[in-house]
């Protein structure tokens, strides 16, 4: 490109010698963008100097540029789809921590009631087998009680027989019948 910028530059002045000319001597005088006689070639140069940037830009800088927005705008919507797909997974994931911890819950709850149900039947059967055993053993005291009580009545009523035939032979002898006393003692303890 510089060789074409030379060339173009000799075809210049070679065709603008007497103005070459003036403009060294413009040159020497003051500043050379400022001598209006160079400003054709200096416009061609700027044109020739913007349509080739011009090129270049939208040849080969542009669309590299376009392709590194693009290829970032599908890395940036990738990560947001994969970030979207990892939310969706994790909300699942939660799903069924929650799902899984409900059924858990639930699983110690029936647990739970199935041992309150065996522990209140073993109270039960304890309570039942403690009261047939305390009803036994109150019959059976009952019992003894009424066998006691049996053979304290008995005891009572041999000794008010016999205290009774004595009182009634000491009173009268005549009429002391053992077997007429025991009844009359009999019946009055009975009744």
């Amino acid at each position: 490109m510089g060789l074409f910028l030379a060339a173009a530059q000799a075809a210049s002045t070679a065709g603008h010698g007497a103005e070459a000319a003036h403009g060294a001597e413009a040159a020497a005088s003051g500043l050379p963008q400022l001598a209006t006689h160079t400003y054709a070639s200096q416009i061609f140069w700027l044109a020739v100097a913007v349509a080739v940037m011009y090129l270049i830009f939208s040849r080969v800088a542009l669309p590299r540029i376009a392709g590194l927005m693009e290829e970032r705008r599908d890395a940036v919507e990738d990560d947001l789809d994969r970030a979207a797909e990892l939310r969706r997974k994790a909300e699942d994931a939660q799903k069924a921590y929650e799902a899984a911890l409900a059924e858990a819950r639930a699983e110690a709850q029936k647990i739970a009631e199935q041992t309150r149900a065996e522990i209140q039947k073993q109270v039960d059967e304890a309570m039942a087998k403690a009261d047939a055993e305390i009803a036994a053993r109150t019959a059976e005291g009952e019992k003894r009680i009424a066998e006691i009580r049996a053979s304290a009545l008995e005891a009572v009523e041999a000794v008010a027989a016999d205290v009774a035939a004595e009182i009634v032979a000491a009173i009268l002898p005549a009429a002391a019948d053992a077997e007429r006393v025991k009844a009359a003692v009999a019946a009055k303890l009975k009744g």
